[in-house]
């Protein structure tokens, strides 16, 4: 007879995979580097995904089975980005100025954010994933003006996005870098700075996406010591208490 915790585990497998193969996401800033991550391993669990890429159909998104819509993000209309969004379930996020040029930070993290979550609230039934970043990120450094206004916009963008009246979370990591994953993390309500692969932000923003219980909460991720899904399974069952 297989033991119960196998069986356990099975069926919760079984479960994630049914998940999966029904949810349809769509990315804004999918040919970014965690955007990227996100689409191929939601497509390896059988999520349908699509997103937003500012010039021709990407080939290696394509060959993942990944859908695109063309146009320019930092223009497209709030009844545009409805349109776009129509047949998705769940939205995310990950597009960014990186703290470039304060005109595009206004642009993209602040305007075009509040234009999609404009688009969600007019598309009753789906969720917005806001990946975001850690207020204390880069505290250590001299911070140029350009840095300085980014992170002003970005508390003003998660600001106006809570008091949208739609189901929304918003995903803080700290400081990225591109070292492999290492597939555990601590996320919760408030997490310490310090530094967070893409691959393991990837890896948390898709458990979210798989874990639709999570609603109208700010999480912080660090690197940490607990696997992620169980790291996304203990803030939804926290939640639930």
């Amino acid at each position: 007879m297989m033991p119960r915790d196998t069986i356990a585990a099975t069926e919760g497998s079984i479960e994630e995979t049914s998940i999966a193969s029904s949810t349809r996401v769509f990315i804004f800033g999918i040919t970014g580097r965690v955007g990227r991550m996100l689409a191929t391993r939601l497509r390896a669990r059988g999520a349908s995904v699509s997103g937003l890429t500012r010039s021709l159909p990407d080939p290696a998104l394509h060959a993942d089975g990944v859908t695109t819509v063309t146009g320019e993000l930092g223009v497209a209309t709030t009844e545009e980005i409805t349109s776009m969004i129509s047949d998705w379930d769940v939205i995310v996020f990950a597009a960014g100025s990186n703290a470039g040029a304060q005109s595009v930070t206004n642009d993209i993290d602040d305007a075009a954010l509040q234009r999609v979550s404009d688009a969600v609230m007019a598309s009753p039934g789906k969720r917005l994933i806001l990946l975001s970043v850690l207020p204390e990120a880069w505290r250590e450094r001299q911070l140029s003006d350009d840095e300085e206004h980014y992170f002003a916009v970005k508390k003003r963008a998660e600001v106006a996005l809570t008091r949208q009246p739609i189901d929304w979370v918003i995903l803080r990591p700290s400081l990225l870098t591109d070292d492999p994953g290492r597939g555990t993390v601590a996320l919760g309500p408030a997490e310490l700075h310090d530094e967070i692969t893409r691959e393991d932000v990837a890896a948390v923003l898709e458990a979210l996406v798989l874990e639709p219980t999570i609603s109208r909460r700010i999480l912080e991720v660090n690197t940490g010591p607990t696997a992620i899904t169980e790291a996304v399974g203990h803030v939804a069952r926290s939640y639930q208490a």
